[in-house]
């Protein structure tokens, strides 16, 4: 019996100070996160149920909020933008996704060995990416500015074109122009990361294929992009979260001309809130294109996992 409570009393002995460790590791680790939790509550949480509410109200710049659910939701479609910009934005998403993966890719796979020069090419790729979306917007307005911009007189001179051409006069050429812009400044970002993915690959994989009679077109099919399909992933929902919404380009370089065939969806929700003055409309359409854009990368998540 006094065997048997001397173990007892060293086994409650022993699992106090235990325990005072684990609650103190995990107050420790409440407080290591309180930072980020503040941070992530404040600028995201925050704003997000102050969106939510806003949608269901009649929100004017000036004066009281007065409850209307859901009618900003219900006129959305009467809204003589929307549709129109909803289009535009899928449009653009789809083709700057496809075009902007390619070009990365190509230039990830240019400068994945190692080669004497090939760090002077990684940094000349990445530099755009170190320009201000804003800032590359009006480089690309005051290049292809038919009045002052270098581009035209150019192309004349070494005889391409004849005559200054609309590189943002009609909807064709503004939506390339814009592509242009976006695959200049983008590009090199996205290089960097799969660049990331390719030099995670073991060596040793590429090896054995090639003594196995592999040609490059089978190592890249059967062997490369299967291996990058993790950082491939990233690179899809950054690029197209990025198309779908978009902003900057067409707000600094387009202005969402000509004719409003450059509007974007956030275009029509900054319209909508500082133009219309109709901040609850404008809530309720950035929540359906949040819930378009969770639902999307979801998605892409579960085919590319």
């Amino acid at each position: 019996m006094t065997l048997t409570a001397g173990r007892s009393g060293r086994r409650a002995a022993h699992s106090a100070p235990s325990a005072r460790w684990r609650s103190s590791r995990k107050v420790q680790g409440w407080l290591y996160a309180a930072p980020t939790a503040v941070i992530v509550g404040v600028l995201f949480v925050a704003p997000l149920v102050l969106v939510v509410w806003m949608s269901l109200n009649r929100w004017p710049l000036l004066g009281p909020a007065t409850l209307n659910a859901p009618d900003n939701y219900t006129k959305i479609a009467d809204n003589p933008l929307f549709v129109d910009a909803v289009l535009f934005t899928l449009k653009y998403t789809v083709i700057t996704t496809v075009l902007l993966s390619l070009v990365a890719l190509g230039l990830a796979l240019l400068v994945q060995e190692r080669r004497p020069g090939i760090a002077f090419f990684r940094t000349a790729f990445f530099l755009p990416g170190a320009v201000g979306f804003a800032a590359a917007g009006l480089l690309f307005y005051g290049m292809l500015n038919n009045d002052f911009g270098p581009i035209d007189p150019m192309l004349q001179a070494i005889g391409v074109t004849d005559e200054p051409v609309k590189w943002i006069g009609t909807p064709n050429m503004a939506l390339f122009s814009t592509i242009t812009l976006v695959l200049w400044r983008f590009a090199g970002f996205n290089m960097l990361i799969l660049l990331t993915g390719l030099q995670a690959i073991p060596t040793e994989v590429y090896e054995a294929a090639r003594s196995d009679g592999a040609g490059r077109w089978q190592i890249l099919t059967r062997i490369t992009l299967p291996l990058l399909r993790p950082t491939l992933a990233l690179m899809l929902i950054l690029s197209v979260t990025g198309s779908l919404l978009a902003f900057d380009q067409f707000f600094v370089f387009t202005n969402g001309g000509p004719d409003n065939s450059t509007v974007s969806m956030v275009m029509v929700i900054y319209r909508d809130a500082f133009f219309r003055f109709d901040l609850g409309g404008a809530a309720a359409l950035s929540v359906v294109l949040l819930l378009a854009l969770v639902g999307l990368n979801a998605l892409m998540m579960r085919r590319l996992r």
